[in-house]
């Protein structure tokens, strides 16, 4: 069990990432006035919850494909890997409050992490099975 304590770290970042997002879209709602359960009416705000939203559209993709090639292939290279997703999540997040504009590169490094993740998880299982 203990070879897998990298991965969970990772995981409950995730979660301790979600939880900032989350109070940047609170923090949003208070800055800009317009309090919950409204969404919209202030580009700061719609880019909050969107880039907030987003993020966990992701989770799906990421979480399962980081457990599964760290089972199946590395725990130590799913944890790294798992960190650069969310290195790409935090870029994201940050260049989407800026400008919409700068969130591609934050895009980019993290649909490339959980890519690697995914499609490695999925040919080591199709191997596995196969064999």
């Amino acid at each position: 069990m203990e070879r897998y304590y990298p991965v969970a770290v990772v995981t409950l970042l995730c979660g301790l990432v979600l939880f900032a997002m989350a109070l940047a879209v609170a923090r949003a709602h208070s800055k800009t006035g317009i309090l919950a359960p409204a969404m919209t009416g202030d580009p700061r705000l719609e880019r909050a919850v969107r880039a907030h939203t987003n993020t966990l559209e992701w989770l799906p993709i990421f979480l399962p494909s980081m457990w599964l090639f760290a089972i199946y292939w590395s725990a130590a290279w799913a944890a790294a890997l798992g960190l650069v997703w969310l290195i790409g999540r935090a870029a994201y997040f940050v260049g989407y409050l800026s400008d919409p504009m700068r969130r591609y590169p934050g895009f980019l490094i993290q649909t490339i992490a959980a890519l690697v993740l995914l499609l490695g998880a999925l040919g080591r299982i199709i191997y596995l099975a196969a064999a």
